[in-house]
């Protein structure tokens, strides 16, 4: 109980202050808190109260304040806003006393201020004094014949939000094999993406999967889920280990059981599920998220509303730069591994994709085709110059200057990935040169057109929301389609960092093209500009 009303203090007035949400919206969110309240003590329960309207006035504080200091700095004297009593308690007839607010004391001071309403925050109640557990716990699946590639019994972490009815579970991911020479030589040097036998008995989130706010602020309170990518099949395989099969490939099987052990454990009365997963777990999340929305349904839970989240699993099934023999998965053709893979592992698809390309179902695994076939909301995060894309692409940055051919191929691709998410309502596509994004300590901060990814994401939360309403406009200043015009790798200022591998150095944007042999006044000539002028508006990120 004790965890129930901490975990609603913290966030409520963690989000008041962030301005994320209002504190009705947390207290109608957080189950049965009203009555979780009526049973404590009256003074914890006066404690819990006094906490909500804490978090109700520090908004009409907050931007009070705000509107005061704009019009002092306009010339005028601050007019004090009074403050009005809420929709919500208006409607109940209730009356509100107003008052007045004086701004001018902390016109002057508003990050201090700032950083003491934060401090408040977090010793505001004494729970928050006790040693928070962030770690998701390891249990493995009850139903025992769904397993790892070697038998062994797969599973998911797990950290419960006593109270919160949003859940999210995230598909590890990790390349793939296609036959029984690779398997063997992934099962030799990446035997974790195998098997179970030697996980561990915790895992610390990061990123979305974070239970910290200034982390992950959208996201921080939802119970996390983790489940390891241990069937090397891109999250489609349904044969198990016989004796005619060295390995077991159930990725979509483990899935399924985790949604039902889930069930167990509270997601019976989510009201939000968002399947999100980076790399093979993000094309994972294309493959599963209508078939883990109709599980849901055939086992009567239809009212959970399932989203996705795929993150750098936009694959294109493009020519290669340099074509080489399919002997394993990096030099492999996209197109040549995933045909083969998909006979090897009994690959599932969707079933409306099966329908589109019968016969042809390796095109399920690839982005733009199945996409367009899925009837759940997804939002795509995609870096427009993938480094897992160029690897089997045969582009392999070592270090050297690349060659012009290279370059030009690099270039293309952007322009490819740009064309092929032109129609996809929600996404979230830099132009910069990386792989993986959601987990990343850094997601915060790289910026499309001046948007993190968490506020796209709060953004497209508020969106469907609203659709649900039957209300089609989006939030005003909320945008959820985000993609880089600027045409060259880590052209966007908000990247993240560059090393050159040979000597371990921080590159900025200019020493990056210039290592990878970007022609300054070759380009400048083709843009009609001098080149000194090019390379400033390559500083800045123009």
């Amino acid at each position: 109980m004790r965890e129930l009303i901490c975990s609603t203090h913290l966030k409520c007035f963690w989000l008041c202050v962030t301005g994320c949400f209002s504190c009705a919206d947390i207290l109608v969110e957080t189950q049965d808190f009203e009555r979780s309240v009526m049973k404590l003590e009256r003074p914890q329960r006066n404690i819990t109260v006094m906490s909500a309207i804490l978090c109700a006035l520090l908004l009409g504080f907050i931007e009070s304040g705000a509107l005061a200091a704009r019009r002092f700095r306009g010339g005028r004297n601050p007019q004090p806003r009074r403050v009005q009593p809420s929709a919500q308690y208006r409607d109940r007839g209730e009356t509100t006393e107003s008052f007045s607010l004086d701004f001018t004391a902390v016109e002057e001071n508003m990050d201090n201020f700032m950083t003491q309403v934060k401090n408040l925050a977090q010793s505001l109640y004494p729970c928050s004094a006790q040693k928070l557990d962030y770690d998701m716990k390891l249990h493995f699946l009850e139903n025992t014949s769904v397993t790892c590639n070697d038998g062994t019994p797969a599973g998911y972490y797990l950290k419960e939000s006593k109270g919160s009815r949003r859940w999210l579970i995230f598909l590890e991911g990790g390349w793939y094999c296609f036959n029984k020479e690779n398997c063997d030589s992934r099962y030799e040097t990446m035997r974790r993406l195998m098997s179970s036998s030697k996980w561990p008995q915790t895992k610390t989130g990061t990123g979305i999967l974070s239970s910290l706010p200034e982390e992950n602020p959208h996201w921080w309170n939802a119970n996390m889920v983790f489940i390891p990518y241990c069937s090397s099949d891109v999250w489609s395989g349904a044969v198990p280990k016989t004796d005619q099969n060295d390995y077991a490939f159930m990725g979509s099987l483990i899935i399924k059981e985790v949604v039902k052990d889930l069930l167990r454990k509270g997601l019976d009365n989510a009201k939000i599920l968002l399947l999100a997963g980076s790399s093979a777990g993000g094309t994972g999340v294309l493959l599963n998220v209508d078939p883990v929305s109709e599980l849901l349904e055939e086992l009567g839970h239809p009212n959970i509303q399932v989203r996705g989240l795929a993150d750098s699993g936009w694959f294109l099934d493009n020519k290669q730069y340099r074509c080489t023999d399919c002997v394993d998965a990096i030099n492999c053709a996209p197109t040549e591994v995933i045909k083969r893979g998909v006979k090897y592992w009994g690959g599932v698809v969707p079933e409306r994709c099966r329908q589109a390309y019968e016969g042809k179902e390796w095109n399920c695994y690839f982005g733009y085709k199945v996409y367009p076939t899925i009837k759940r909301p997804v939002f795509i995060v995609q870096w427009l110059f993938d480094e897992a894309q160029l690897t089997v692409d045969n582009i392999h940055l070592t270090g050297q200057p690349v060659q012009e051919g290279q370059w030009r191929y690099i270039q293309n691709l952007g322009i490819e990935l740009r064309n092929t998410l032109k129609d996809v309502p929600a996404m979230f596509a830099p132009a910069c040169l990386s792989h993986e994004f959601i987990t990343r300590n850094y997601w915060t901060d790289v910026q499309v057109k001046g948007t993190s990814l968490p506020r796209a994401l709060h953004c497209w939360d508020r969106s469907l929301h609203e659709n649900s309403r039957n209300n089609k406009a989006l939030p005003k200043g909320c945008p959820v389609h985000l993609i880089d015009s600027c045409p060259w790798p880590h052209c966007n200022p908000t990247c993240p960092t560059i090393r050159d591998q040979s000597t371990g150095q921080e590159m900025n944007v200019i020493q990056f093209l210039m290592h990878m042999g970007f022609d300054v006044q070759k380009m400048a000539q083709q843009q009609g500009m001098d080149p000194s002028k090019l390379l400033g508006m390559l500083s800045s990120g123009s």
